[in-house]
């Protein structure tokens, strides 16, 4: 991409932390790219109030005000594209968002497990945790990817793990879990915005 700073679309559904994070990397240098628009499906998302706090424009894109999935993808892009959104980043969105052309490779998402285990329909907030704790694995983490048009599938761009104890209860798990997605997240910006990230025969190659 070697745009910088970068103009991210910051996608979200409910509290808005890891927007946070990158809004404040972005403002200390520590992040090569700016929080130009927050877009949330839910009136009542929690994030809204935290982008008005942090002083980002923000609107809402409903599904149901849509004729279907379909106009409802298009419209969230138009308007991306009407804030001049370089990058998209789906942070705890929980609608799929239907890919169209010319933005393929130019949206990741984020998810709170080491993909493609725990993924999926039905596989978000405290319930990838949730499966976790009770399948028993010993490492869990989070993984960004580029998006296509499946749920939490796409090439896998960057993965962080953390121990998963046998005494660890989902709220453990989460809490290891963001301070992982906390890193992560940014560096997998990064690397795109650097233009050190290409999409080759379906996997992602790092270059540098």
């Amino acid at each position: 991409m070697a745009v910088s700073p970068a103009r991210l679309g910051v996608l979200v559904s409910g509290g808005g932390r890891s927007l946070e994070n990158l809004v404040e990397r972005g403002r200390d240098g520590r992040l090569p790219a700016e929080v130009a628009l927050v877009v949330a499906n839910r009136a009542d998302a929690g994030a809204l109030a935290r982008a008005e706090r942090l002083g980002v424009p923000s609107c809402v894109l409903r599904p149901r005000d849509h004729a279907d999935e379909g106009a409802f993808g298009e419209a969230v892009f138009r308007r991306l594209e009407e804030a001049e959104v370089d990058l998209a980043v789906l942070a705890g969105y929980l609608v799929r968002l239907p890919m169209r052309d010319g933005w393929r490779g130019r949206v990741l998402n984020i998810h709170p497990a080491l993909l493609p285990s725990f993924g999926g329909r039905g596989y978000y907030g405290h319930h990838v945790h949730e499966a976790v704790v009770r399948a028993g694995v010993k490492v869990t983490g989070c993984t960004v990817h580029f998006v296509d048009d499946e749920y939490d599938h796409g090439p896998i761009l960057l993965q962080r793990t953390v121990p998963v104890a046998y005494e660890d209860t989902p709220d453990d798990v989460a809490a290891r879990v963001f301070e992982a997605e906390k890193e992560a997240l940014p560096e997998a910006i990064r690397l795109v915005v650097e233009g050190r990230a290409a999409i080759v025969d379906g996997r992602v190659r790092i270059d540098g």
